[in-house]
């Protein structure tokens, strides 16, 4: 029947068939010579449709809320390292090596706040 059904429906197509649904549960005397077309076919069909969609709804909500959970504790521990640096640092010093084990420069490697002194780019003197 259908081409691809690996793919998820469009809405469209999904919307038409409830449609189709309803209009077949409304007519009295259908009965079509293949069973698995019967009304009661198409509403243990409809039924399960709508039991997977509230399954996807419902883990989609778990994922969602996983992924919050998960970006907070990533949050609360990057804020947790990043005190760590500043308590390392008043405990222990600006310049000391329990700093630079964390991947910080020491206050002694920076260039002192001198004047430069080199030379001046562009024109030559006179």
């Amino acid at each position: 029947m259908a081409k691809d059904e690996t793919k998820k429906l469009s809405p469209q197509i999904l919307a038409n068939d409830r449609e189709v649904y309803t209009a077949i549960k409304a007519i009295p005397d259908y009965a079509p010579s293949n069973p698995e077309y019967s009304k009661e076919a198409l509403d243990t069909s409809f039924k399960t449709m709508e039991t997977a969609e509230a399954k996807e709804i419902e883990a989609k909500a778990l994922w969602d809320a996983a992924r919050d959970d998960k970006v907070a504790a990533q949050w609360a521990f990057h804020n947790k390292t990043l005190g760590g640096k500043v308590q390392v640092e008043a405990q222990f010093g600006s310049s000391s090596n329990q700093l630079q084990s964390l991947k910080r420069k020491k206050k002694t490697e920076y260039k002192s706040g001198g004047r430069g002194g080199g030379k001046k780019s562009g024109g030559t003197k006179e």
